[in-house]
C-alpha cells in the first residue's frame, strides 16, 4: 500500500510534469500524469507524461504508452481528472480501464460539464480504487487557466506590474521607463511562454512601440497570442506589433462604432479586429472581451500595461493574480502610479515572493473556485 506521503511525492512529480505544458496546450489544461509500480526496492515510476502541445494527446495517453504492459497494476497520479467523453480521441477513463491500472490519485475534479465526475465514476465501476484532492491546492494554481474559462467563461487574467521603490510604473509622456533588472526582465519573458495571450491598452502601444514576444533562447516559437484594448480603433497600423502578424496573431478589441477606415488600416496591417459592446464611459466592455477570447481558446491573459488598462480591470473585478515586481530604483518627474501593495494584500493572497537580483517579485492570487 502505497502511503500519504509517497502519494504527495509522486503527485508533486505528475503536476511538475504538466507544467511543462503551460502555454503550450490551449485550449486544454496543462496536465501531467505518472503512472507507479512498486518494485522491489520500492515505487517506481514506469510511465509519465503531460498534455501535448495543442491539447493533444491529453497526459493520460503518453503516460500509458511509454510504460505499456506495465501499467497493469500500476497507480496513476494525474492531476485533473481524466476525461470521459469522446473529442478528437476516445476518452482516457476507457484507455485507463482498458490498461487495467490498480488504483488512481487525482488532484481535483474537472470542472468541464462535459467530464465533471463522470470520467471518475467510470473508474469507480471498473472497480479502480480513488484517492481525490492530493495537492489539491497546487493543482488548481497550475489549471487555473482551465478552472476559470470552465466556470466563469473568461480567461484566468493575470497582471504584471514594475514599480519602483515608491510604487511608480513610469513617467508620464516618457514611454517605456526601465525599472527593473536582467534577472526579474528574464522571468517576466517566461511568464509570457507561460501564458496563452498578452494584453496592453492602446496608450502602451503608442508611446512604447512594443512587441510582445518571449525573446528567451528557444522559447521564441512560444510567444502568446497579443491582444490590445482600443475602443477608438487609434492603434497605429504601423506598429511593430504587426510585423510578425502572420506567425504570432494580434488581436485587437475596438469598441462599437469605432471609425471604419481606421480598422480597415489595421485589417490591412494584419490585425484580427474584434467589435464589442461599450460600458458607460464610453470603453470597451472588458468582460465582453474576455469572454471572446475564452471563446477563441485562451485559457490565460497576461497583462502587461498600462496603469488605466489595468486598474480597469481591477475596478471590473476580472483579476485572479498579480505579479508585483518592486526594484529599489527611483522614477523622478511626473510619475504614474498603480494600486499599491497594502490594496493588492487586502483583495489576493501573497503566494509567492522571490528576490530576482534587486528586485522583489512577489504573486498575489485568489482561488479560482471561489468566484464561480
Amino acid at each position: 500500500m502505497t502511503s500519504e506521503a509517497e502519494d504527495r511525492r509522486f503527485m508533486a512529480a505528475a503536476l511538475a510534469i504538466g507544467r511543462q505544458g503551460q502555454g503550450r496546450t490551449a485550449p486544454n489544461p496543462p496536465v501531467g500524469a505518472v503512472l507507479v509500480r512498486q518494485g522491489p526496492l520500492g515505487p517506481v515510476i514506469v510511465g509519465a507524461g503531460r498534455s501535448g502541445d495543442g491539447g493533444r494527446p491529453h497526459a493520460e495517453r503518453y503516460a500509458l504508452a511509454e510504460a505499456g504492459g506495465e501499467a497493469e497494476g500500476a497507480t496513476l497520479y494525474v492531476s485533473l481528472e481524466p476525461c470521459s467523453h469522446f473529442g478528437r480521441t476516445p476518452p482516457c477513463a476507457d484507455a485507463l480501464v482498458g490498461a487495467r491500472i490498480g488504483r488512481a490519485v487525482i488532484a481535483i475534479e474537472d470542472p468541464n460539464p462535459m467530464v465533471s465526475g463522470k470520467g471518475t465514476e467510470k473508474l469507480r465501476e471498473a472497480g479502480i480504487p480513488l484517492t481525490f484532492g492530493v495537492r489539491a491546492d497546487e493543482a488548481r494554481r497550475d489549471l487555473a487557466g482551465h478552472i476559470t474559462r470552465m466556470t466563469l467563461g473568461r480567461p484566468h487574467v493575470r497582471l504584471k506590474m514594475a514599480v519602483d521603490a515608491e510604487g511608480a510604473v513610469g513617467r508620464r509622456g516618457a514611454g517605456q521607463v526601465a525599472i527593473t533588472g536582467a534577472l526579474a526582465n528574464t522571468r517576466t519573458h517566461l511568464l509570457r511562454a507561460e501564458c496563452d495571450a498578452i494584453a496592453v491598452g492602446v496608450g502602451t502601444v503608442v508611446a512604447d512601440d512594443p512587441v510582445l514576444t518571449c525573446r528567451l533562447p528557444g522559447l521564441a516559437r512560444w510567444s502568446p497570442v497579443r491582444v490590445v484594448f482600443d475602443s477608438d480603433a487609434n492603434v497605429p497600423p504601423t506598429a511593430r506589433l504587426f510585423a510578425d502578424a502572420a506567425t504570432i496573431p494580434v488581436i485587437v478589441f475596438v469598441g462599437e462604432g469605432a471609425d471604419a477606415g481606421r480598422i480597415a488600416g489595421l485589417d490591412a496591417a494584419g490585425a484580427e479586429v474584434e467589435r464589442v459592446g461599450r460600458g458607460a464611459d464610453g470603453r470597451i466592455d472588458l468582460a465582453a472581451a474576455l469572454a471572446l477570447l475564452a471563446a477563441r481558446g485562451i485559457t490565460t491573459l497576461l497583462v502587461e500595461g498600462g496603469p488605466v488598462l489595468q486598474s480597469a480591470l481591477l475596478v471590473a473585478d476580472l483579476v485572479d493574480a498579480v505579479h508585483r515586481i518592486a526594484a529599489p530604483t527611483t522614477i523622478d518627474g511626473d510619475v504614474m502610479a498603480p494600486i499599491d501593495a497594502a490594496s493588492l494584500a487586502e483583495r489576493f493572497e501573497p503566494i509567492l515572493s522571490r528576490r530576482y537580483g534587486d528586485d522583489h517579485w512577489t504573486e498575489y492570487w485568489r482561488d479560482p473556485c471561489s468566484q464561480a
